[in-house]
C-alpha cells in the first residue's frame, strides 16, 4: 500500500483506497447474501478505508476523512439538497485551491504582524522581492506601499486568489502577480525570496534556492522549516498562529 503513497498525491491515494474499500464491502455482502441499510454500508466502507489508510501511511487527519467520507455522503443525500449546490461548492473549491491536492500546499494567509516583520528584512537599497504562493497578495501590496523602492512579484497557481491579488495590486507600479508554478520561477532574479507554503515542498525548494539564488540574497520561510538546515536567524511573531520567520542568507 505504501507504494501508492509514494507514487500518487495523498488525495489520489485516499480516493483509490476509498473505492477499494467500497468494492470489497460490496463484494463481501453479495457473497454472503446479507442485506444492509445504505448508512451501515457506508460505515463499513469508511471503517475499511480508514484501516487501509493507516497501513498506507496516510496522515491521521486523512484517516478521519476516510472514516466519515461515505457516511457523510449518505447523510447528505437524505437532506435532498439541490444538485446545483454541490456543483457550486465544487467549482468554488476548485478555483480557490486548484492544484492543492497535488502540491499539498493549502492557502495560508500571513498576518499583518508578519508583513511588518518582513519590513526589517528588506535590503536598504532597491531590490527585487518574490512571494512564492502569493495567495491574496497581502504581503506584496503591504511591502510595495511601505518600501516603494523595491520591485515585488508574486506567483500563484489558484485562479481565485490570483484574481484577488491582481485587483489589490493593479494600481501599484512596483507590484505584479503571475499565474504559474513556483517551480518554474528563476529565483536568481530576486534579492529576497519569501515562502509560506507547507512542510511538504520545503526540502525540494531549498535545493532549488541553493542552485539558483545569488550570493548575498535572502531566503525567508514563514513557519515551515527546512529539514536539517538551521536558519541564520529566527524571528518570532506575536500573532494568532505564533508565526516564526526563518531566514537564510545565501
Amino acid at each position: 500500500m505504501r507504494s501508492l503513497l509514494r507514487n500518487n498525491p495523498p488525495a489520489v491515494t485516499a480516493l483509490l483506497l476509498q473505492f477499494t474499500a467500497c468494492a470489497l464491502v460490496l463484494f463481501s455482502l453479495r457473497l454472503s447474501g446479507l442485506q444492509t441499510t445504505p448508512l451501515t454500508f457506508a460505515l463499513l466502507c469508511g471503517l475499511l478505508a480508514a484501516i487501509f489508510s493507516y497501513f498506507a501511511g496516510l496522515a491521521r487527519w486523512w484517516q478521519v476523512i476516510q472514516l466519515i467520507f461515505a457516511p457523510a455522503i449518505v447523510l447528505m443525500l437524505t437532506l435532498a439538497i439541490p444538485p446545483g449546490f454541490f456543483l457550486a461548492a465544487f467549482l468554488t473549491m476548485l478555483v480557490m485551491y486548484w492544484s492543492t491536492y497535488q502540491t499539498q500546499v493549502p492557502l495560508y494567509l500571513s498576518s499583518n504582524k508578519v508583513w511588518r516583520a518582513l519590513e526589517g528584512l528588506l535590503p536598504e537599497q532597491s531590490f527585487r522581492f518574490i512571494d512564492l504562493g502569493s495567495g491574496l497578495g497581502g504581503v506584496l501590496t503591504h511591502l510595495a506601499r511601505i518600501r516603494p523602492d523595491g520591485h515585488y512579484s508574486g506567483i500563484e497557481s489558484a485562479p481565485l486568489p490570483l484574481l484577488w491579488s491582481w485587483l489589490r495590486s493593479r494600481h501599484l507600479r512596483n507590484c505584479e502577480v503571475h499565474w504559474g508554478s513556483l517551480w518554474d520561477c528563476d529565483l536568481g532574479e530576486y534579492d529576497v525570496v519569501f515562502a509560506y507554503l507547507s512542510p511538504v515542498p520545503m526540502e525540494k525548494l531549498w535545493h532549488k534556492a541553493r542552485a539558483e539564488m545569488r550570493h548575498g540574497t535572502v531566503f525567508i520561510s514563514s513557519t515551515f522549516a527546512i529539514p536539517d538546515q538551521e536558519p541564520d536567524e529566527r524571528i518570532s511573531v506575536d500573532d494568532l498562529h505564533h508565526s516564526t520567520l526563518l531566514v537564510w542568507r545565501m
